[in-house]
């Protein structure tokens, strides 16, 4: 990437194609971003050599992986916030985007870290987690972490004895990242383009 690349305006978002590659790309960075700044904050000056221990990034490795699905939820419900914040045929077009994130989370093999029956169970639950965001109004973005945060800081690859108090924290990084994510998908997706069936394929 040149110097002068990240100035560049991002591409408009005119298709469920794009907009699934959004959310592919965003969930897995809120999740991971989140799971590598917590272990290095936490390993402090020793964050060098930990992360090059083959048992960490073994580790770091699986959570990634458990944390991934509850990344594609979260963006999920961006996806809702920033699409029906002003009403429309909110509930078939629900259908659709979780059609659309389960085929995010279905280019994936299954994680050898994780292994098949866990895997299964995760898409359960992301299929789960889906279907409740129509139970519910859509959610301003620094609401949307609420009911995942502490499932998410429970795949951090730091022993529960060393995290200390610092689920707030990791709270508070999910409503920013969050909130940042809502706003970039505000300014790039094009709802002309979508039309009245915003997540269709």
């Amino acid at each position: 990437m040149g110097l002068f690349d990240m100035f560049k305006r991002q591409p408009p978002i005119r298709d469920a194609v794009e907009l699934a590659d959004f959310i592919d790309g965003n969930a897995a960075f809120v999740t991971q971003k989140g799971l590598y700044e917590y272990s290095r904050v936490r390993a402090g000056h020793y964050a060098k050599v930990l992360f090059k221990e083959q048992t960490f990034q073994n580790a770091i490795e699986h959570a990634r992986w458990r944390a991934f699905p509850i990344g594609l939820a979260m963006a999920a419900e961006v996806v809702d916030s920033v699409l029906h914040a002003d009403g429309g045929d909110r509930a078939s077009n629900l259908q659709r985007l979780n059609g659309l994130v389960l085929s995010i989370f279905d280019r994936y093999p299954v994680p050898r870290s994780v292994g098949a029956e866990a895997w299964r169970i995760a898409r359960a639950d992301l299929d789960r987690q889906l279907k409740l965001i129509g139970v519910h109004p859509p959610k301003r973005a620094m609401d949307i972490q609420e009911p995942y945060a502490q499932a998410y800081f429970d795949t951090m690859p730091i022993h529960e004895q060393l995290r200390g108090r610092d689920f707030p924290t990791t709270r508070n990084y999910l409503k920013v990242t969050l909130c940042n994510v809502h706003d970039e998908l505000s300014k790039r997706i094009d709802r002309a383009a979508f039309g009245a069936q915003p997540t269709a394929a």
